[in-house]
């Protein structure tokens, strides 16, 4: 199966089913295609971006003793991770040009992304609530539209958003763990694990392709679009561990420390 035709197959899927389906055969990348950017992704009724504000928040910490407010945030969280793989999906399509390299490890992201995506889902159900139930937000493939380059999507995702939760899957562990909730806590441990290695994946390439006599910081600072800015990529707990396990300099996870403003938050 072409990597282009896999990458169609996320962002136009009828069914959910459909999305998080693997490819049909071994992937190939012979023929990637002319760019293609695609404004919004096909999804089923029930998972269609819901107008500005109609989504629900998360819930606060202290409301996880509620298996019901747990399901919600197994539900947001099921469908950050469908836009993390439908924005991925994206960037194939949108820069055919990029290192066949890049293009053959960002499937295997996806691959991550999707079982994320069924994980959160089966565990919202498990608590009595649906993935599609609630109505569900585009904050993170609104922000895809800006990329112009591969390099803005690794300033605006592996290195913003999924540095961002390098903090959070820790934090909504131990919320799980705090509410008894022993299986939720195992999922983000899990998912934790993944974005270490997902953060290693586009600090690598980040270096590949920026100019050479160019800092990491520089890098990605440069190819962040407003409201994009180095203090969205932390959460409440800033976690240095974790970022340097992918590769980061401390002095580059000194910069992000000293951002200490809180950036926009997802919703």
């Amino acid at each position: 199966m072409e990597i282009r035709d896999f990458a169609l197959q996320i962002l136009c899927g009828e069914t959910l089913d459909v999305k998080l389906a693997a490819p049909s055969s071994a992937l190939t990348d012979t023929s990637p295609g002319e760019a293609l950017r695609i404004t919004v992704p096909t999804r089923p009724a029930n998972l269609q971006f819901a107008r500005p504000r109609t989504a629900p928040n998360m819930p606060a910490p202290v409301a996880f003793h509620d298996p019901a407010k747990r399901a919600v945030a197994h539900h947001i969280m099921a469908n950050h991770e469908l836009q993390a793989a439908e924005v991925m999906a994206f960037v194939l399509c949108a820069f055919p040009d990029a290192p066949a390299e890049f293009r053959m490890g960002l499937t295997n992201i996806i691959f991550d992304e999707q079982r994320h995506t069924r994980m959160h889902a089966e565990r919202a159900a498990a608590l009595g609530l649906n993935f599609g139930d609630l109505p569900v937000n585009c904050y993170i493939w609104k922000k895809a539209q800006a990329f112009e380059s591969v390099l803005d999507y690794l300033a605006g995702l592996p290195l913003t958003f999924e540095v961002r939760n390098l903090d959070h899957t820790l934090e909504f562990e131990e919320y799980f763990l705090t509410a008894d909730d022993k299986r939720s806590a195992a999922l983000m441990r899990v998912i934790h694990n993944d974005e270490i290695e997902h953060v290693t994946f586009g600090l690598h390439w980040l270096r590949q392709l920026k100019p050479a006599d160019q800092s990491d910081w520089d890098a990605y600072t440069s190819n962040l679009h407003w409201p994009l800015r180095p203090e969205v990529a932390r959460g409440d707990n800033f976690q240095r561990a974790p970022r340097l396990a992918t590769g980061m300099s401390e002095e580059y996870v000194d910069r992000l420390e000293e951002s200490t403003k809180k950036g926009e938050r997802p919703v």
